[in-house]
């Protein structure tokens, strides 16, 4: 930071447009994650998927499934995000960092918490196995990531 400059809060608005930028970041991204691992399992199964199906099926997510998605992404994203803020007041140097790690660690309690209330065995198909799951994950991350970025701007 260069001499002479401060590093003050983000007003109130530009903080919420970070973060909703970056849940839909995330949301899009687990949402055409899910859909790709949903179809390549079709597709284990012998049952075509060409790609305009595909791309049909993909759209036909990001209508319908994320914003479901993005409903259970903001429940596990509150508590983690507002403690990732509190571990930033105390160790600034790593809020980027921070972030990034809560927002996939969120996504993940919150998709584990959803599958221990659902009636099927998991909510999100994608999410049985561990590729999938860090498929999700590393959006929700990403989402987290951006969050830090966009919202640590200094302002002079």
């Amino acid at each position: 930071m260069a001499a002479g400059s401060a590093r003050r809060p983000l007003p109130l608005p530009a903080h919420l447009l970070a973060l909703v930028a970056a849940w839909l970041l995330a949301a899009a991204w687990g949402s055409v994650v899910q859909t790709q691992f949903n179809l390549q399992a079709l597709v284990a199964l012998d049952v075509p998927v060409p790609p305009g199906l595909r791309a049909r099926t993909t759209l036909q997510d990001l209508a319908g499934f994320a914003p479901v998605y993005a409903g259970i992404l903001a429940a596990g994203w509150l508590p983690a995000l507002g403690l990732a803020a509190w571990l930033a007041r105390r160790w600034p140097a790593l809020r980027t960092a921070l972030f990034t790690v809560a927002a996939g660690a969120g996504m993940v309690a919150a998709v584990r918490a959803v599958d221990a209330f659902a009636p099927m065995p998991v909510f999100i198909d994608a999410t049985r196995g561990w590729p999938g799951l860090l498929g999700m994950a590393a959006g929700a991350a990403l989402g987290g990531w951006l969050y830090a970025r966009l919202a640590a701007r200094t302002r002079r």
